[in-house]
């Protein structure tokens, strides 16, 4: 090849290079494909905790339907079983946001773990029973007096189903100081009871609505009737520090779980996809669900914190305004 074709070849190549890059270019500057870049280079990254059942529905719900992203946030989210390690997440900034039990919060509160609440999870209803005690069907216990010096398991030793199931167990004429509580996640205490090595558990939604239609166990109780009719089961929080130093974000989240919960609660088959995913444990069509609060309401909230109180649990009233962060609206 002569000098004067070599060059010739090398101008064609660097031609097409710069073609190209201007092709390319011209695709990056098309409408809608500058704006998503945009979009997503200004979306705000965020790491959020929640639990792996229906109280906590919302966060997973945010995540696939995009409602996250609408209000500019890039969520991650940790799934987590332990509340008390959530709780210390949360107030040392490991984690900026997570779902709790309004137990596990008010305990932590009472003990100077500074977290404020910033949107509602789920919400119990005593037409609609989201958790309970069960054993299996052929098992004689069948009253609270049955349960008095037997093994029973929970998800952890300060949600809600722990303390409603001692509360009723009191109320209704047993003796809760005599059970031997171990710690369980819920789809596998069905499992745990037929290898005999608990004899009753109290269980929440979905693994409540499972293990009840798997034919081999039935409940003995309603227990979070022992609190009242209607009050949050959880919440979700952040510390007063990330509040103060990201008020932005905190409203943006709130804004997001306030469009899941309104979705959630209109979208019954499809929510219970996504929270199969996340919770590893099947819905099953028709079975009872949450229902998602749509505003942080103090009379939502006092019924656990007066129960709390009277348990023992929490050593000196508490005031439901007081755990509402103020960048969020509440009544």
């Amino acid at each position: 090849m002569s000098a004067s074709e070599a060059e010739g070849c090398a101008f064609k190549s660097r031609r097409a290079q710069i073609i190209s890059a201007v092709a390319l270019a011209g695709l990056l500057l098309l409408p809608g494909a500058a704006e998503l870049a945009r979009a997503e280079s200004a979306l705000i990254p965020l790491e959020v905790e929640a639990t792996p059942n229906d109280t906590s529905g919302t966060a997973y719900y945010a995540a696939d339907m995009g409602f996250y992203e609408k209000a500019g946030l890039s969520v991650k989210i940790t799934t987590l079983n332990n509340p008390g390690a959530a709780a210390a997440a949360i107030a040392s900034g490991a984690v900026p946001i997570g779902g709790l039990s309004l137990s596990v919060a008010a305990i932590a509160r009472e003990k100077g773990v500074p977290i404020v609440m910033i949107a509602p999870a789920g919400l119990y209803l005593s037409t609609t029973p989201t958790s309970g005690i069960i054993v299996l069907k052929d098992s004689t216990l069948r009253k609270a007096a049955d349960l008095n010096g037997k093994t029973l398991a929970t998800r952890d030793l300060s949600n809600m189903s722990y303390l409603a199931a001692n509360l009723w167990i009191d109320k209704n004429g047993g003796d809760s100081k005599s059970v031997r509580w171990v710690e369980i996640n819920d789809p596998l205490d069905v499992a745990a009871m037929q290898q005999g090595r608990i004899d009753a558990a109290s269980v929440s939604e979905p693994a409540l609505d499972t293990a009840l239609h798997g034919g081999v166990a039935r409940s003995i109780a309603p227990v979070f009737d022992s609190i009242g009719k209607r009050f949050l089961i959880g919440a979700y929080f952040t510390s007063e520090d990330y509040a103060k130093m990201h008020p932005d974000v905190v409203r943006k989240f709130a804004g997001a779980i306030a469009a899941a919960s309104d979705w959630g609660n209109k979208n019954r088959e499809r929510s219970a996809q996504i929270l199969e995913k996340y919770a590893q444990a099947p819905v099953a069509p028709g079975s009872t669900r949450v229902t998602y609060a749509d505003a942080l309401r103090a009379s939502d909230v006092q019924p656990v914190l007066d129960v709390l109180l009277s348990f023992g649990i929490l050593k000196t009233p508490m005031r439901a305004k007081d755990l509402f962060s103020s960048l969020v609206p509440s009544q």
